[in-house]
C-alpha cells in the first residue's frame, strides 16, 4: 500500500493499515486538516466548500467521509457529483466558496484514490499552504465544531452543464464554425467522468457524428489511465476504421487531453497545448508560459507572433503563478493540460477541446496536417541511479557550473538550452534519482543529448 503526501494533495491506494494507504482514518485527518488551513487563510466570509469526484470505485466512500468531514469542521459543503477537475475548480469560484476538493487520482490505476485541495479562487494550494496541510495533520491539531456548529450540506448536480455553457460562451470557440465542419469525432474517456462531459459538450457544439470509447463512467479502466500513445490503441484503431476527423483522449479527471490524428497516429500530448496556443495567438497576441520539461515548440511559435515566452517550474500551481505574474494569454503543460485564463486559471479539457475543434474549422487542414505545420521535436526522458551518499545537490551545481557558456535555468533543478535542443535535470524528492529530459529535433539527438549528460554525471559522482 501507498500514501503520498506532497503540497499539490494526497494520494494514495486504497485500504491498509493506518499511515500506509489512502484509508478513512487519513481521509479523515487530511480533511481537517485543509478545512483548519482554509478557516485560517480564508479571505472571504464564505463557509462554504465544493467536492466534486471522478468515477473511481472508490469515489462514493472517500465523498462520504470528506463530506462528513467538512460538515463537521463547521463548513457548508456544496456536492457536485461526479464532476471533472476543471468542472470542480469553475464551480468554487461560481458558488463564491471558500475552497474545493476534488475526490481523484488523476491519472493513476483504479485503486488510487486523492484529495486535491483547492483555495477560493478554485485553484491548487500553494507551497506554503500545501505544507502547512501536512503539518496539521501531523499534529491532528484540528477542532470540530459543536453540534449548533457544524455544517450544511447541500447538492447541485448542474456544474457540469454550467462548464460546457461557460466553453460556449468563449470570444474564441466559434460554436457554428464547428457546426458546419459537420466533424466525426472519436473519444476514448477511460470510464470516468469523462464520459458524461466530453459527449455532452460535443453535442453542444453541433458534433453530430460521435464514436465513443469507454464512456461508461464506473471507474473500471479498460486501460492504463495515462493517455499516452502505448495505452491508446483501441482509439487509435477506431480512427482508422471509421475515418473519424480526430480523436480526443482524457485521463480520469479530464484535465489533460491527448489528439489523435485522423489516421489514428498520435497528435502528440506535447503539441496539445502548441496548437491551442498558436490558434489563440492569431487572434489574442500575448505571453504563454509552459514547464521547463515541455516542448521549445512553444517558444517557437510565441516567437513567430512578436509574443514573450516564459518558462517555470515544473507542476500546475508554478505554471498558473508565471502566468499570472507575466499576463500570459493561454499556458500550460506539456502532458496535454491546457490553462486558458479567459476562462480560469486550470488545466481544462473541454476548453482545449472547444478551441482546438475551432482551430480545425477554420484551418480546414486535416489534424495530421494541422500536425505537420508545427516545429518537429522529440523528448527523451532517463533516470540515473545515485547511492544514497550522493549530493545530488552538489552535482547539479557542478553541472550547471560546467555549461555556462549555454543558456541555463535553475528555478527548478538544471535545464541547459543549447542551439538544437535542451536538457533538464531534475532531483527526486524521495529517492537518490535524477531525472533526465531531453529534446531535439530527432529521436537520436535527444538520446544523445541525454547520454552524454548521463555520462557527465557518472564522472562528477565517481560512480
Amino acid at each position: 500500500m501507498t500514501l503520498i503526501k506532497s503540497i499539490s494533495g494526497i494520494r494514495g491506494t486504497i485500504g491498509g493499515p493506518v499511515g500506509d494507504g489512502l484509508n478513512p482514518l487519513d481521509i479523515v485527518r487530511f480533511t481537517a486538516a485543509y478545512a483548519t488551513q482554509i478557516k485560517a487563510t480564508k479571505q472571504s466570509s464564505s463557509t462554504k466548500i465544493v467536492v466534486g469526484r471522478d468515477a473511481r470505485i472508490s469515489g462514493e466512500m472517500v465523498n462520504q467521509l470528506v463530506i462528513g468531514t467538512l460538515l463537521g469542521m463547521g463548513f457548508d459543503v456544496v456536492n457536485i457529483g461526479l464532476a471533472t477537475t476543471p468542472t470542480t475548480e469553475l464551480a468554487v469560484t461560481m458558488e463564491e466558496a471558500a475552497g474545493g476538493i476534488i475526490l481523484t487520482a488523476s491519472h493513476n490505476p483504479k485503486q488510487w484514490n486523492a484529495l486535491k485541495l483547492l483555495n477560493e479562487r478554485g485553484e491548487f494550494l500553494n507551497a506554503l499552504e500545501g505544507e502547512n496541510v501536512l503539518k496539521i495533520a501531523a499534529e491532528e491539531s484540528f477542532i470540530f465544531s459543536d453540534v449548533d456548529e457544524l455544517g450544511k450540506l447541500t447538492e447541485d448536480f448542474t456544474y457540469t452543464q454550467k462548464h460546457i455553457d461557460s466553453v460556449l460562451a468563449l470570444d474564441l470557440v466559434d460554436v457554428q464554425a464547428i457546426k458546419d465542419a459537420d466533424f466525426s469525432v472519436a473519444i476514448d474517456c477511460v470510464n470516468s467522468v469523462g464520459g458524461i462531459a466530453i459527449p455532452a459538450l460535443l453535442d453542444a457544439l453541433g458534433v453530430k457524428k460521435i464514436e465513443k470509447l469507454f464512456c461508461e463512467p464506473n471507474g473500471h479502466f479498460p486501460h492504463n489511465p495515462e493517455p499516452l500513445p502505448e495505452h491508446l490503441t483501441e482509439i487509435s484503431d477506431l480512427l482508422k476504421q471509421r475515418r473519424a476527423d480526430v480523436g480526443f483522449v482524457v485521463d480520469p479527471d479530464v484535465d489533460r487531453l491527448a489528439i489523435i490524428c485522423e489516421d489514428g497516429t498520435m497528435f502528440g500530448e506535447e503539441y496539445t497545448l502548441v496548437s491551442i496556443a498558436d490558434y489563440v495567438l492569431q487572434h489574442t497576441p500575448g505571453n504563454t508560459v509552459s514547464n521547463l520539461s515541455s516542448t521549445r515548440a512553444l517558444r517557437d511559435v510565441t516567437n513567430k507572433y512578436g509574443c514573450t515566452y516564459t518558462a517555470a517550474a515544473v507542476g500546475e500551481v508554478n505554471v498558473v503563478t508565471a502566468m499570472k505574474a507575466t499576463n500570459a494569454v493561454i499556458g500550460g503543460e506539456g502532458n496535454g493540460g491546457v490553462i486558458y485564463p479567459a476562462s480560469h486559471y486550470g488545466r481544462d479539457s473541454l476548453v482545449g477541446i472547444g478551441l482546438f475543434l475551432t482551430l480545425m474549422a477554420k484551418s480546414k487542414l486535416s489534424v495530421s496536417a494541422l500536425r505537420k505545420t508545427y516545429p518537429e521535436y522529440y523528448i527523451s526522458k532517463n533516470k540515473i541511479q545515485l547511492t544514497p551518499d550522493i549530493d545530488v545537490d552538489a552535482v547539479l551545481k557542478v553541472v550547471k557550473a560546467s555549461y555556462q557558456q549555454y543558456e541555463v535555468n535553475d528555478i527548478d533543478g538544471v535545464k541547459i538550452d543549447f542551439p538544437t535542443g535542451w536538457v533538464h535535470l531534475r532531483k527526486s524528492n524521495t529517492e537518490p534519482i535524477i531525472r533526465i529530459y531531453s529534446e531535439a529535433g530527432s529521436p537520436e539527438q535527444a538520446e544523445a543529448f541525454a547520454q552524454a549528460m548521463i555520462e557527465e554525471i557518472k564522472r562528477i559522482a565517481n560512480i
